[in-house]
């Protein structure tokens, strides 16, 4: 154990090139070529090794790290396949975002701000694709969800026949998963769409119903003085 300039080490060949501050390293091998990085926290076997020259402010667990970067977590690698974390089902939060995880397994939400967004223009008639996909009913297989509760969905595979830019490939560039919010924004489009024509035919029936109402009314105005006049007529031959 080895602790200096706000820096603390537990291991062997830990912090051996780093002259940077407030770093943690644990663990074989922990930031072992991280020269001058300030504020890394390092936990595990050869945790941070690949961190180099200044990257900082990095949080590397049972991960090796990547060079050049900084301000970024990793936890684990390759090895793990699943993940389990408390407090998290059930536990409400108001107004927070979906998080997205792309094939590299970095976490993250899709802003809707047009500051991040180029080429933007009305969806048009892209959105007609989703006429040609079948939603199915199926369960996982028993290894994925051992109580094989019945799902409702698209087929990643038959979706990008449709439109290749509405699934997410894994790693091998397989198709893995369907991008549902994509769908429901194609959904809203045709939604958007379709209330336009019926608006536009309301609006056109009511013309010439507004006409016709005008035309009963002149008439019911006739028939009362053509009323009125026969009995007057009436009246004058008594």
């Amino acid at each position: 154990m080895w602790s200096s300039n706000r820096r603390l080490a537990i291991g062997t060949n830990w912090l051996d090139n780093n002259n940077g501050s407030r770093n943690t390293a644990i663990g074989w091998n922990a930031l072992a070529i991280s020269f001058e990085g300030t504020e890394n926290i390092a936990l595990g076997h050869s945790a941070g090794r690949n961190l180099s020259q200044s990257d900082s402010y990095n949080i590397d667990i049972g991960n090796n790290g990547f060079g050049g970067e900084s301000r970024v977590v990793r936890i684990g690698d390759a090895d793990q396949v699943r993940t389990f974390i408390a407090g998290v089902f059930g536990s409400t939060a108001a107004g927070g975002l979906a998080v997205h995880v792309n094939a590299a397994g970095q976490l993250g939400t899709a802003p809707s701000s047009e500051r991040f967004k180029d080429d933007i223009k009305p969806m048009g008639k892209a959105s007609e694709a989703i006429f040609a996909l079948k939603p199915v009913t199926f369960r996982y297989k028993k290894e994925l969800d051992p109580k094989c509760t019945q799902q409702f969905g698209l087929v990643a595979e038959e979706v990008e026949k449709v439109n290749g830019d509405l699934v997410v490939c894994d790693s091998d560039g397989k198709p893995y998963t369907v991008r549902y919010d994509a769908v429901n924004a194609m959904l809203l489009n045709e939604f958007l769409k379709e209330h336009r024509r019926v608006t536009a035919l309301d609006s056109g029936v009511a013309q010439p119903t507004a006409r016709l109402k005008e035309e009963d009314s002149k008439i019911q105005k006739v028939n009362a003085q053509l009323a009125t006049d026969e009995s007057d007529r009436l009246a004058d031959l008594k």
